[in-house]
């Protein structure tokens, strides 16, 4: 016999991959962004290529001070071993059975449940959502990808349960589009709030093996690197150049102090080439070993300047701590986002519209947002329909309205004529030109081009 719904306990499980996504967790548990749970499970996902190698985000220094909001910590990539977060979703006709597992493990009989996850577009924080059907699912956004567009099409029977996006204030104004086609409101997580959980991971204290150690190092340039070529946006060498560009700007800047914070699972041997380049041009360069927050460096080395590619960090720097930032490289990598729903537009976009170029040196000193929030509301809105029209047709006219407005030399970069072209959008190639790529003959005569050269190619090896 069923349980009366009145009398069972509440479980709330909350999905996270990050250290950056627990403390926004616990900053909302802080703010009492959640209701009151029997039961609160901090459920730890590590969704590195090889998890193996990686340290999980309740391994690392300073989780300690976050445990504490939460009844008890577990692991996904445990509960579903051998299989990979990333990869892994249960079939249709196994999902009752995966409930039925899960609950038994994790000791949750017929306790209603309540979800906290991120990404929900994609696994694993999906596949969650799919064993647990029907559940209500509330989704939490750690970065500047809250934004932009919902990357897929996401199923009504998941999309319809999410009640509501849980966000930092990043960009002061800016309204996130994700999850918008289902109706689904935005709520802010208290920038107080989230700071004082930051400062907590900041606090330093010799005896607490939980602190995390770093150099004594004040005011440096911080340097933020990005595991780019992981994602086949830069090749290895274009990422190892780009960090390269970020040391010899600060160095250009009068930095000779530099801190280099590596992507957690970016390779050692970038962080050599550095420290060649870095003796070469007179710089002192640290390259720090420890996976830490870049908030935590932050509080404890309050750097003169911050400098990367589209970090999130780059934002929260200028934001929440009124530290100068500067962006290197977001103009390679608008060109280089394909296709162009690449889910990184959206942040790589507000980056290069908001802060200034590390070559700039008076923009970079004056520290002025590159737009206002009118401004780049009204940019994203017409990006974020060009990424998903489908998703988004109500922003056809908005999209059309900025295009044939501001489409100029310096809002160009953001939007590709092709793209506009499919999509009957202002910027479009001209209608007279538009055959071409149609053009039957056109196909042939490129087709026996293309034969001849093979042909002459396959002559001259021979």
């Amino acid at each position: 016999m069923a349980t009366p719904q009145a009398s069972r306990r509440t479980t709330q499980i909350f999905l996270a991959s990050t250290l950056y996504g627990a403390a926004t967790l616990a900053a909302a548990l802080d703010a009492d962004r959640f209701g009151p749970a029997d039961r609160r499970i901090l459920l730890v996902s590590n969704n590195a290529a090889t998890p193996e190698t990686t340290t999980p985000l309740d391994e690392m220094p300073g989780f300690e001070r976050l445990r504490g909001r939460f009844d008890e910590v577990r692991s996904w990539n445990e509960t579903i071993a051998p299989f990979h977060p990333g990869g892994w979703a249960p079939r249709g006709d196994d999902v009752v059975l995966w409930e039925r597992y899960v609950r038994l493990l994790w000791g949750l009989g017929d306790d209603a449940v309540e979800l906290a996850v991120e990404s929900i577009q994609v696994n694993p924080a999906l596949a969650l959502a799919q064993i647990f059907t029907g559940v209500p699912v509330d989704v939490y956004a750690d970065g500047l990808m809250s934004y932009g567009p919902t990357r897929n099409k996401l199923d009504p029977l998941v999309g319809t349960r999410v009640r509501r996006l849980l966000h930092l204030d990043l960009v002061p104004g800016l309204t996130p589009l994700l999850l918008t086609e289902f109706g689904v409101e935005p709520e802010v997580v208290p920038t107080e709030a989230f700071v004082k959980v930051l400062g907590e991971l900041a606090e330093a204290d010799e005896d607490d093996e939980n602190t995390v150690q770093l150099p004594d190092i004040e005011a440096p340039a911080l340097v933020l690197g990005q595991y780019l070529s992981a994602l086949s946006i830069l090749t290895p060498e274009e990422e190892e150049e780009l960090h390269i560009r970020m040391v010899r700007g600060a160095a250009q800047l009068g930095h000779t102090r530099v801190v280099f914070k590596p992507h957690p699972t970016a390779p050692a041997r970038w962080s050599r080439a550095l420290e060649k380049e870095a003796q070469a041009i007179g710089v002192e360069l640290t390259v720090l070993d420890t996976p830490v927050l870049a908030e935590v460096l932050y509080q404890r080395m309050r750097p003169a300047l911050v400098v990367g590619c589209f970090s999130t960090a780059l934002i929260t720097a200028s934001a929440l701590y009124g530290l100068p930032a500067a962006r290197t490289g977001t103009d390679l990598l608008l060109e280089r986002l394909a296709p162009y729903q690449n889910s990184n537009r959206v942040p790589v976009t507000i980056v290069d519209a908001l802060l200034p170029e590390l070559t700039d040196q008076a923009a970079v000193s004056a520290q002025q947002p590159g737009l206002g929030t009118g401004e780049l509301t009204n940019l994203l809105k017409a990006v974020g329909f060009a990424m998903q029209p489908q998703i988004y047709p109500r922003l056809r006219p908005d999209a059309e309205r900025y295009l044939a407005r501001h489409l100029s030399a310096a809002t160009w970069r953001y939007f590709k004529r092709r793209r506009l072209t499919a999509l009957a959008l202002p910027g479009a190639v001209p209608a007279q030109l538009a055959f071409i790529p149609r053009n039957a003959a056109v196909r042939r005569v490129a087709r026996r081009a293309r034969s001849v050269q093979r042909s002459l190619k396959r002559t001259a090896l021979g």
